[in-house]
């Protein structure tokens, strides 16, 4: 069983940094796409940014130009730096792992941590 755990989340001030950590153990194969979600109180999870095995990067209107995605594969690690935090940004912070095989597509989720934001 592919398992992830993150950390790194808190109360911040409109204005301030945070880096999110997400390690994940089990038999990750190397073809796959990690990325970040967040999901606000009463809202649809969304998507924040995604980074490919070839470190290819997406991000969401929303966060560009603040948030910054990236990945450790030797230590099988997935990071979001957060600057310029807005109240906006409070949610609960989800990592991801999608892997591809040739019997298809998995998905893997860590248990979430907080990140909120005060104006």
């Amino acid at each position: 069983q592919v398992q992830l755990v993150e950390s790194g989340g808190g109360l911040v001030q409109t204005g301030g940094s945070l880096r999110l950590s997400c390690a994940a153990s089990g038999n990750i194969f190397s073809n796959n796409v990690m990325s970040w979600y967040r999901q606000a109180p009463g809202k649809q999870r969304e998507l924040v940014a995604t980074i490919t095995s070839g470190a290819s990067t997406n991000y969401a209107d929303a966060v560009k130009g603040r948030f910054t995605i990236s990945r450790d594969n030797a230590k099988n690690a997935v990071y979001l730096q957060m600057n310029s935090l807005k109240p906006e940004d409070t949610a609960v912070y989800y990592c991801n792992i999608r892997t591809f095989t040739i019997l298809g597509s998995y998905d893997y989720w860590g248990q979430g941590t907080q990140v909120t934001v005060s104006s």
